[in-house]
């Protein structure tokens, strides 16, 4: 599989696998495991608060069962969301978060640790003195955020000298309003409107990479679109391409996202090693440029 520079710094599979269903998966941790080393992905998303704690959990035990496994993988893992409370990026919490996460991952050291959301009360500083610790500390080695506008990063960086390499943001076919935006300017319609500050654009000029959850549905609802019959005309292009490229839809929908030039790392929250296996085929086709732009207007957009 192809690798990329994750902030252009860390050499990383251009597919992720977000471990958020790993408590629930049907499949057993080992078969979804060695399915996602077999076919070259080394990049694994958790959040402290997947599952209660439960995937960082089950992923830890794999880890203590597969030692070498650690060494040839990257682990990432979020914190500063109380759930059904609030935000927290305080230096006392995210520190605690990281103690708890390398606990139950059965690891001395977490690779990206990603503040999850923004805290509207945060004070650059004291996530300027967390990241100083875990990092001294040797706990964390890279950082990134995750639904930041440019300006929250730039406001993190007045106070936090490490690199933010990554920005998680929820993005698929049917949920492109960062590329939709782009396509827009000086235009007065539903379209023009750009609800995340440029932060395509922002991602390129500070090589900040893109991590794309939910890649495969649509809305805040991320309601699945590929197979659903309430998107029709998608689905047919979906299928159209998956012809002309020996793909899938799956297949096709990942490519659409990778087909970026901004180099956007797609995490995979699947546990079946089947569509594993459709999307890293995806990761392999490259779209011809007005086949790209045939899916967007597929999706229901409109260029001016």
């Amino acid at each position: 599989m192809e690798q990329i520079k994750i902030g252009g710094i860390l050499p990383a599979s251009r597919i992720a696998m977000g471990c958020m269903r790993l408590a629930g998966a049907q499949h057993s941790v080992d078969e979804i495991m060695e399915t996602a080393v077999d076919l070259g992905i080394n990049f694994f998303d958790h959040a402290n608060i997947y599952g209660g704690g439960e995937c960082e959990r089950i992923f830890g035990e794999y880890i203590k069962e597969h030692p070498s496994f650690r060494d040839n993988i990257i682990l990432q893992t979020k914190c500063a969301i109380k759930p059904h409370q609030s935000y927290d990026f305080g230096k006392d919490y995210i520190i605690k978060c990281v103690d708890e996460s390398l606990q139950r991952l059965c690891t001395d050291h977490i690779d990206v640790l990603v503040l999850h959301r923004p805290d509207v009360l945060m004070e650059p500083e004291e996530v300027a003195l967390a990241f100083d610790c875990l990092e001294s500390a040797g706990k964390v080695a890279h950082f990134g955020v995750s639904n930041h506008n440019p300006y929250q990063i730039e406001l993190l960086k007045t106070a936090v000298k490490q690199p933010i390499i990554t920005n998680q943001m929820q993005f698929s076919v049917m949920e492109a309003g960062m590329v939709t935006a782009g396509l827009n300017v000086n235009m007065k319609n539903d379209e023009s409107y750009m609800h995340d500050a440029g932060t395509l654009e922002y991602s390129r000029i500070k090589n900040i990479t893109i991590q794309t959850w939910s890649p495969f549905q649509a809305g805040r609802q991320k309601k699945p679109f590929i197979g659903n019959p309430d998107y029709p005309e998608i689905n047919a292009k979906l299928e159209e391409m998956a012809e002309k490229y020996n793909s899938t839809p799956t297949g096709i929908a990942t490519a659409w996202i990778l087909r970026l030039p901004c180099k956007m790392q797609l995490i995979s929250g699947s546990m079946n090693p089947t569509r594993i296996r459709e999307i890293c085929a995806g990761a392999e086709i490259k779209l011809e440029h007005d086949d790209w732009y045939q899916i967007y207007l597929a999706a229901g957009y409109c260029l001016p």
